[in-house]
């Protein structure tokens, strides 16, 4: 089990979670999504992206939502930049963090971001050098470490490849994603070696969508293999629109439920979190995927009745 003192959990609900939404979600409520999750004790959330809203329509108001939150001193705010128009747009709204996203597939960085993976490491180079500039922390993604919709299955060492070059650019923490959740513990667990073979263990973070079913036992793998970032989306939002039938990220009431009940300190309010999941669930008008969050409610709700 992990040796770290403290789990981080990195909220990307606002971001990664919302994106794909086919719901009109108004400026207030992401606003206040943002609000109620810096109220929980996390310490890191994706609040927007800068992105076209011609190909992301649900972030267009980032800047507005990075402008009207309520931001506290202990929390990092960070946002989606895929290019250098991204970078200076996040400048603006004063994140205090930028990401980039690459992909471990040719298939699915051409699908993605319409360029090689090669390519797409050359357009971050002057990203993140001006980035670092700025003071900025900068953040990479790694999408289909565990397997691709166009390829199959996808090779370790690539996903190591992609990792090494991104944190040699300048990131971080690279955090490695199993984009469509076909991932189990032994597939992961051997991604999780061969990156921690070209970069620091500490550098690695994992994000798990639960397709299948598997995201909270390969984070569990992931905590044996001493990964003390985790990735996870309130309610569960999210998905991957470029695989048919991945649903979203691991919900973050079920990471923290998890992490708790093995006495490690992730320092989140689980019942404020579950506030916020079902308070966008019932805006976005869709039930809340959190299984922690549904079986705490209906009790709660049971003892109230």
């Amino acid at each position: 089990m992990s040796t770290a003192n403290k789990i981080t959990v990195y909220e990307v609900g606002p971001r990664d979670g919302l994106q794909n939404e086919k719901s009109k979600l108004e400026l207030d409520d992401k606003v206040k999504l943002v609000n109620l999750l810096s109220a929980t004790g996390l310490k890191k959330i994706e609040t927007g992206s800068f992105v076209s809203p011609k190909w992301v329509p649900q972030m267009a108001s980032s800047l507005e939502v990075f402008d009207k939150i309520s931001r506290r001193q202990s929390v990092t705010y960070s946002a989606l930049t895929p290019n250098l128009r991204g970078l200076q747009d996040a400048i603006t709204a004063n994140a205090d963090e930028v990401a980039v996203f690459a992909a471990a597939s040719e298939s699915f960085s051409q699908k993605n971001i319409n360029c090689s993976i090669d390519q797409s490491i050359e357009r971050f180079k002057p990203l993140i050098e001006q980035a670092l500039a700025q003071n900025l922390t900068v953040r990479g993604y790694v999408s289909c470490v565990a397997g691709c919709p166009y390829e199959g299955d996808i090779s370790a060492r690539s996903v190591a490849s992609v990792a090494k070059q991104l944190f040699d650019l300048g990131c971080y923490e690279i955090s490695l994603g199993d984009t469509i959740g076909v991932g189990t513990p032994k597939k992961i667990r051997n991604v999780i070696e061969a990156v921690a073979n070209e970069i620091p263990r500490d550098a690695i973070a994992l994000h798990c969508h639960d397709t299948y079913g598997q995201a909270i036992a390969n984070i569990y793998e992931s905590l044996d293999a001493n990964i003390a970032t985790f990735d996870s989306s309130v309610a569960g939002l999210g998905g991957c629109p470029y695989a048919a039938g991945a649903s979203g990220n691991v919900a973050s009431e079920d990471l923290v439920y998890l992490l708790q009940g093995l006495g490690l300190d992730c320092g989140v309010d689980i019942e404020r979190l579950i506030k916020a999941g079902n308070f966008i669930s019932h805006q976005l008008g869709r039930s809340n995927q959190s299984k922690v969050a549904q079986a705490i409610t209906s009790k709660v709700n049971a003892n109230g009745a």
